[in-house]
């Protein structure tokens, strides 16, 4: 398939020109009617690069899109502003918002109609970003494929060199102030005669493990054509670049992303970030290879751009940009809306719906569940239970009956432990009465009054008189009295105050 080869230039609003190179199908005459609008494939080169950069793929991808479609491709390479034979930048305007404005008016200026697919490498990616946030209308009506290659969503926050992350990060902020020297020294090149000897260093910084020296001249021709002011102007536009969330607007399109396992200056993690937001893109790592894949890996950059071109081409997306002289035959099948009335008939005469609400309503089967609901009047019974329980009470009354409780205070109050001590040394007759005491106390429980004192005998005496104790009851509950006789005290009525050591407490107990 031959091509023809223009190279219009692109006038911008402010002045400045671009380069272009427009790779043109042969003009044949098509086999079936009406030629159709060309599939445009723009591709946009890297930092420091020029149109140079897709020799190969220019080359490789018509052959490879005859084998599956019929569609006419054209391929639209060029100069991104002040690199290649594009005008060079004033400084202010080495921006990506201002690479994604140039993107919109080569677009509008040299495809003016059909599908687009754009293929961005490195600073070309991160511009189509730009023309997919700030031309969003744009993007979304002509825009049917995207192929993102070494390039990032983060600018150059992953940017490693090789190094360590603390020498990289110092090797960043040298390469940011060296920048801004760079973007005051014009659109002069005093680097390009430097080249040979900094071809070792550009081989380390962008290519891989397998290196053709080819590889390294082309790439170091195309840097070293490139102003000043442009290496310097753009980085701090890189370095600020975040685009992350502009890349749902290619959700829904078929999206490659490549990247080389050895890429240190858009590693694969940028990739991976991509494809985290776009969760249906192709991810395509090439492993041993560096940033400058179009040229160490040209037939995978080429495979993928033809992949998404044929799945684009199954949308439906590429029949809405169709030429508008296609269109007339949808008119005629517009033309007898008389078939509306028939469609109209056919969703009145449906009556089977009014039988579908006979149905409905006569499965009087969920009254007869209501009524099953209602007539559970089980329910009363369990208030009537839980009402009636008169168990309570009775746990109530005989808990209040067992008098032991009663008969714990006494011997709470009782424990004349300490008192008995004395009486074991005094008088062991001390114990009958502690028994008798407890048990007359544990059968009638009439013990009336307990009574502490720390007075001295006679105010136990007087606080209890002696009469108290001859009462019958009094007499046969204490029994016959003991066969040897107090040595300290003579025999008299049953004590009712025992006795203590002075300053001792007295317990006295009357009994009724």
């Amino acid at each position: 398939m031959g091509t023809v080869v223009s190279s219009p230039s692109v006038r911008l609003p402010d002045g400045a020109r671009l380069y272009s190179v427009l790779h043109m199908p042969d003009p044949a005459p098509a086999a079936h009617g009406a030629a159709r609008t060309p599939v445009t494939v723009v591709l946009l080169h890297g930092w420091t690069l020029d149109n140079r950069l897709w020799r190969q793929q220019i080359a490789d991808l018509p052959a490879r899109l005859a084998t599956f479609t019929t569609r006419p491709v054209q391929l639209l390479a060029f100069d991104l502003r002040g690199h290649g034979r594009s005008s060079a930048t004033s400084g202010t305007d080495a921006t990506l918002e201002q690479l994604g404005d140039d993107l919109a008016e080569v677009v509008t200026q040299l495809v003016p109609e059909g599908p687009v697919v754009l293929v961005g490498h490195s600073l070309g990616g991160m511009a189509i970003m730009e023309y997919a946030q700030r031309h969003a209308k744009a993007f979304a009506a002509r825009v049917v494929g995207v192929v993102l290659i070494s390039t990032s969503a983060e600018g150059s926050s992953r940017t490693s060199y090789g190094l360590s992350p603390r020498l990289a990060r110092v090797m960043r902020i040298l390469e940011i102030q060296g920048a801004g020297l760079l973007a005051r020294s014009g659109a002069w090149r005093p680097h390009r005669r430097l080249m040979p000897l900094l071809s070792p260093g550009v081989r380390w910084l962008v290519f891989g493990d397998r290196v053709d020296t080819s590889w390294v001249a082309l790439t170091a021709s195309m840097v070293g054509n490139a102003p000043l002011c442009a290496i310097g102007g753009f980085r701090p536009s890189v370095d600020l670049h975040h685009r992350v969330e502009t890349l749902a607007a290619m959700r829904g399109l078929p999206v490659a992303v490549l990247v080389g396992t050895l890429d240190r200056l858009t590693p694969p993690a940028c990739a991976e970030t991509i494809t985290r937001e776009l969760p249906d893109a192709e991810l395509i790592t090439c492993d041993d290879a560096g940033h400058m894949l179009p040229i160490e890996r040209p037939d995978a950059v080429t495979d993928a751009i033809a992949d998404v071109i044929r799945r684009a081409a199954n949308t439906i997306r590429m029949a809405r940009h169709r030429p508008r002289t296609a269109t007339p035959p949808p008119k005629p099948v517009k033309l007898p809306p008389t078939a509306n009335p028939t469609h109209t008939t056919v969703k009145v005469a449906p009556t089977a719906t009014p039988a579908r609400s006979t149905v409905k309503v006569t499965p009087t089967a969920t009254s007869a569940r209501k009524t099953v609901k209602v007539t559970p009047t089980p329910t009363p019974a369990p208030k009537t239970v839980k009402v009636t329980p008169a168990a309570p009470s009775a746990r109530k009354t005989a808990a209040a009956t067992p008098t032991a409780p009663t008969a714990r205070k006494p011997v709470k109050v009782t424990p004349t432990a300490p008192s008995a001590r004395k009486p074991v040394k005094v008088t062991p007759t001390a114990p009958s009465a502690r028994k008798t005491v407890e048990v007359t106390a544990a059968a009638t429980s009439t013990v009336t009054a307990v009574k502490v004192t720390s007075g001295t005998t006679t105010a136990a005496e007087s606080a209890n008189p002696a009469p108290t104790a001859t009462t019958p009851a009094a007499k046969t509950a204490a029994g016959p009295p003991p066969s040897t006789p107090a040595a300290t005290e003579p025999p008299q009525s049953p004590p009712t105050a025992i006795e203590t050591g002075a300053g001792e407490p007295e317990i006295s107990a009357t009994v009724a």
